[in-house]
């Protein structure tokens, strides 16, 4: 069964892969298309945004869509960035990003720079139909200063704090087990599969 992750991200689209594949899903993302596929996230919510980009991928393409949109919310912040995690410096990107989060949080000691990842996805079928959906969440705290050099977006500044270690320093392995995503995503797969296909 082919199923058409709605990101233009390879990286997020790895992690999306490495989970469905196992299940026998055949998985592409928007990248691997040959046109250009961009849907305005302009939702209150994770849940809206992921509902949003699997509505209108999924009746755009004739295909399944898992429609996702995830981001960090930190406490001390009054949750943002939250839904513009991914736009929180005007679009600048990763770097800037964290560059703005750790200004932010400049003057708040550790033990009150909690935060949590939030995923929530949602599948629709060819017609745009809602057929499954999920949210995952993941707690931890915001670093002072980045750590580790793997996942993308702030993983070097999130702490997952049972580890001692942010998403940047932990293998891939172990943030598949822990993610915001991958529990969210087993959670939506566990509904895929009462699916008669």
């Amino acid at each position: 069964m082919q199923i058409t992750l709605g990101t233009n991200n390879r990286k997020k689209g790895t992690e999306l892969y490495a989970l469905l594949k196992p299940h026998g899903f055949e998985i592409r993302t928007l990248a691997d298309l040959p046109d250009r596929y961009e849907v305005v996230e302009d939702g209150n919510s994770f849940a809206e945004n992921a509902t949003k980009k699997a509505v209108e991928l999924s009746t755009k393409l004739n295909c399944w869509v898992i429609g996702e949109d995830s981001g960090i919310s930190v406490d001390a912040l009054n949750g943002e960035p939250g839904i513009y995690s991914a736009r929180f410096a005007n679009g600048q990107g990763d770097e800037a990003n964290n560059d703005l989060l750790l200004k932010r949080l400049a003057n708040i000691p550790t033990e009150k720079r909690t935060a949590r990842y939030t995923c929530h996805a949602t599948l629709c079928d060819p017609t745009g139909k809602v057929r499954a959906e999920s949210e995952g969440i993941c707690r931890g705290i915001i670093r002072q200063e980045r750590t580790g050099k793997g996942g993308f977006g702030y993983d070097p500044l999130f702490e997952v704090v049972e580890y001692h270690k942010t998403f940047g320093e932990l293998s891939p392995a172990i943030k598949q087990a822990i993610s915001h995503r991958s529990r969210a995503l087993r959670m939506l797969i566990e509904q895929m599969l009462s699916i008669n296909w």
